[in-house]
C-alpha cells in the first residue's frame, strides 16, 4: 500500500488560474496543479535547484524531480497542441507568510 502524499508547502496562490491559445477554442484542457505550479515557479522563474525547492516545499528533492517533470510536460502539452491550462487542486497548504522568506523581495 502507497504512502499517503503529504501536503507541500507553497507561499502563493497564482494570480491567474488558466491560460489558452487566442485562436483557438478547444475543449481539451490541461490541468497543472498548485504543487507542480510552485515547482516550476520556484525552479524556473526564481532560479533555484531542486534541493532549494525542496526544502521551501517540504518534500525531498526526488520529489520535487518528479513533480517539476510533469509539471513541464504538461505545459508543453499545452503549448504543442493548443490545449487549455488551469491550475487547480493538489495536495498543498500555503506557508502563511505573507512574502516568501526564501525569496528576497529585490528577487520577485
Amino acid at each position: 500500500m502507497a504512502r499517503p502524499t503529504r501536503n507541500r508547502k507553497i507561499c502563493t496562490l497564482p494570480e491567474y488560474t488558466s491560460f489558452c491559445a487566442k485562436d483557438k477554442v478547444t475543449d481539451d484542457v490541461v490541468t497543472l496543479t498548485l504543487d507542480e505550479y510552485e515547482a516550476i515557479r520556484f525552479i524556473d522563474f526564481f532560479k533555484r535547484t531542486h534541493e532549494q525547492c525542496a526544502v521551501h516545499m517540504g518534500i525531498s528533492r526526488t520529489t520535487v524531480t518528479e513533480i517539476y517533470e510533469r509539471a513541464r510536460f504538461k505545459i508543453s502539452d499545452m503549448l504543442v497542441n493548443g490545449k487549455e491550462l488551469i491550475i487547480d487542486g493538489g495536495s498543498v497548504s500555503l506557508c502563511g507568510y505573507t512574502e516568501c522568506p526564501v525569496i528576497k523581495k529585490s528577487e520577485a
